[in-house]
């Protein structure tokens, strides 16, 4: 008799909301190398101290990515505007 074991690998990934001043939460989702956030998935392309980088198509200049954020305060930039993030 052949008994097969196989082990589901379970998907790991952190949900946040942000908000901006006067603006309705929007959900964010941290998952492997990648962020969604506002319908579009962002690519990480690396961290500089306490920021990670994310875009559409990361380029050489890692700090000159459309969005950058840090987890320790849940401070998320994308393209100059603020949003503050807390973890669900």
């Amino acid at each position: 008799m052949l008994i097969s074991l196989t082990a589901c690998e379970r998907e790991t990934y952190t949900s946040w909301n942000c908000q901006s001043a006067g603006e309705a939460k929007i959900p964010m989702v941290l998952r492997k190398a990648q962020m969604e956030f506002q319908g579009t998935q962002l690519k990480y392309c690396g961290s500089l101290g306490n920021q990670s980088f994310f875009d559409p198509a990361c380029s050489n200049q890692t700090e000159q990515s459309s969005t950058a954020f840090s987890p320790k305060t849940g401070l998320l930039i994308q393209q100059g505007k603020e949003y503050q993030c807390v973890a669900l």
